[in-house]
C-alpha cells in the first residue's frame, strides 16, 4: 500500500547538494490501471498502482536493463525524467491529538525536479505508514500547496498530457 501526500514547491530548500539524488526516467504502459516502468539510476522496476489519490495499492517488480529498454518503446505518451532529492524530515510535526505507536517516525521528502518538457514543475511527496499519520502531518513551511487530491499531479496524468 502506498500512502503519500503531494505538495507543489515554489522555492527550493537551501543546499540540495547535501542530499542523496536519484536520476529517474519513467514511462507508462497503461494508465488505468497504472502500469509504469522506471529507471532509477542503475535500477529498473515495473510498478502496478491501483486506484486512489492519497492511498492506493502499489506493487514493484524488478526488471533488468534489457527488459526496461524493450518496454520503453512500447510505452504510451510522454516519458518523464526528473531528479529526485531525498530529504529527511528531522522533526516531523503532527496535528494535536495524533499519537503514533512507534517510538521514532522516520519520514523522507522526495523532492522531484522535473526535466523538460515538464520543467519548471517541482513536486514533493511524503510517504507514510498509515492514513492517520498522513492526515495529521503538518508540512514544513517550504512545502507549498497540497495537491494530494488533484489527479493532475500524478505522474501517470503527466504522461498523457498533450504538449
Amino acid at each position: 500500500m502506498e500512502i503519500e501526500r503531494k505538495f507543489l514547491i515554489e522555492k527550493l530548500p537551501a543546499d540540495l547538494t547535501g542530499y542523496k539524488c536519484l536520476m529517474i526516467e519513467q514511462a507508462y504502459l497503461c494508465t488505468s490501471p497504472v502500469i509504469r516502468i522506471r529507471k532509477e539510476d542503475d535500477n529498473y522496476y515495473m510498478t502496478y498502482k491501483g486506484k486512489g489519490l492519497m492511498a492506493r495499492e502499489e506493487y514493484n517488480l524488478p526488471l533488468n536493463k534489457e527488459a526496461y529498454e524493450h518496454m520503453l518503446f512500447k510505452a504510451d505518451g510522454n516519458i518523464i525524467s526528473k531528479k529526485r532529492y531525498l530529504i529527511p524530515v528531522t522533526k516531523p510535526v503532527f496535528a494535536d491529538g495524533f499519537t503514533h505507536s512507534g517510538s521514532t517516525v522516520n519520514l523522507t521528502i522526495e523532492l522531484d525536479i522535473f526535466e523538460p518538457p515538464f520543467a519548471p514543475l517541482i513536486i514533493a511527496e511524503v510517504e507514510f505508514p498509515d492514513e492517520k499519520m498522513a492526515n495529521a502531518f503538518i508540512p514544513p513551511a517550504w512545502l507549498g500547496e497540497d495537491v494530494t487530491n488533484n489527479p493532475e499531479y500524478h505522474n501517470s496524468s503527466l504522461s498523457t498530457k498533450k504538449l
